[in-house]
């Protein structure tokens, strides 16, 4: 019988053979688990654990996440390729993200693009052959007013020009 008030009993986590985190991750994970009434409410956080470990979120991750959630693997791939904050392997230490919406590219975010695609040496959408840079041209960054800009990471960098955005560089190099 469910119980009215407070969250819903759960079954105790899973333990899949093959672990992507370390023990205190892997405690943290089950730490975590008592704080969400659905297990996959938990796969946000869970994702994000393994990616501050692993610096990327591997392919067996994936099986990992669904055998210990009871998730499907298509729903843990499905929800990974939803969110595209989410580092997957192959993507570089610094991701770069140039918005290219109408108010960035009215104020030259195209030209910042094609400068940092010269600067960089690949094109958008590729990682530096030394994995350092990422450079993606995404959609709206929610942050018009300091058109064109740029994403490094988790921070936001406006009204910028090709002189701002080498001296922007030089701090993640």
């Amino acid at each position: 019988m469910p119980r009215p008030y407070g969250k819903p009993e759960m079954e105790p986590l899973l333990v899949p053979s093959v672990c992507p985190l370390c023990p205190e991750n892997e405690a943290r994970l089950d730490a975590l688990a008592g704080r969400y009434p659905r297990r996959d409410a938990l796969l946000l956080p869970a994702l994000r654990l393994i990616e501050q470990e692993r610096g990327a979120i591997p392919e067996e991750a994936l099986e990992y996440l669904a055998e210990k959630l009871g998730l499907t693997p298509a729903r843990v791939k499905g929800v990974l390729t939803f969110y595209t904050h989410y580092k997957r392997p192959g993507v570089g230490r610094h991701v770069i993200q140039a918005c290219c919406t109408l108010p960035c590219t009215l104020l030259g975010a195209l030209d910042l693009v094609a400068h940092l695609e010269r600067k960089l040496g690949v094109p958008a959408g590729a990682t530096t052959p030394d994995g350092r840079f990422t450079l993606l041209k995404v959609e709206c960054l929610a942050a018009c007013d300091e058109a064109p800009l740029v994403q490094i990471d988790d921070g936001y960098y406006g009204k910028l020009t090709e002189a701002k955005l080498d001296a922007l560089l030089e701090r993640f190099l």
